[in-house]
């Protein structure tokens, strides 16, 4: 699965932007507070309006503080999957659920440095599980490779039958970087520069889809 990543998209054209990568699977956006990240995007009314524009599923990450109080509007919305931070909550759980009956799929994003076995039990309240392979706040950073090593950990609870969620990554993915990603046992990667800073996104979308699914490993 390949979600382009409108962080990298024109915001004065989001509408056109999201045309330009029919064909993928999700349409990631970013949406940061400038509190739990440094850095301000967009929230839900952007949201509320860009889904009437689009077909494409929504996957929202949510770099906010408080996530338990605004991220069921994205679910309500019609954001088709709502992730927010394991560091951005004492009750993550509970978050996920509310994502749920709001009817939106639930993720659990952690940061490059967050430790993925403190959060392997309550991974059975979720759908998806957000690896991010940069520091969240900004787009156009390198990828960190060590961080594969959580994604191989749950690709293995995942292929065990003790789980059943899509295993996402987010920062640095490209040309160069998604193949190691997808050999890791990566579901769907996130990609933002990759896809929007190319002549062609539809097409860049289309090369990163094959690069990956050469090497996945079920």
């Amino acid at each position: 699965m390949i979600a382009p990543s409108i962080l990298s998209a024109d915001f004065a054209n989001l509408a056109a932007e999201a045309a330009a990568v029919e064909g993928c699977d999700w349409l990631h956006v970013d949406v940061m507070d400038g509190h739990f990240v440094p850095n301000l995007t967009l929230g839900l009314p952007v949201v509320q309006s860009l889904l009437k524009a689009t077909d494409i599923p929504f996957d929202c990450h949510l770099m906010i503080e408080d996530p338990g109080r605004w991220a069921p509007g994205y679910a309500e919305a019609g954001a088709y999957n709502v992730t927010f931070h394991a560091e951005a909550t004492d009750d993550p759980i509970a978050v996920a659920r509310d994502i749920r009956a709001a009817g939106g799929k639930a993720g659990l994003s952690v940061k490059p440095g967050t430790p993925i076995e403190p959060y392997l039990e309550i991974l059975r309240e979720f759908d998806t599980l957000l690896v991010m392979s940069v520091e969240p706040g900004f787009g156009g950073q390198s990828f960190i490779p060590g961080v594969l090593e959580k994604a191989r950990i749950v690709r293995n609870l995942v292929d065990a039958g003790e789980l059943r969620l899509i295993v996402e990554i987010d920062g640095g993915i490209n040309t160069d970087t998604i193949e190691q990603a997808a050999e890791a046992g990566i579901d769907c990667f996130v990609a933002g520069s990759a896809v929007y800073n190319t002549a062609d996104p539809g097409a860049a979308v289309q090369q990163l889809r094959s690069m990956a699914t050469s090497v996945w490993r079920p």
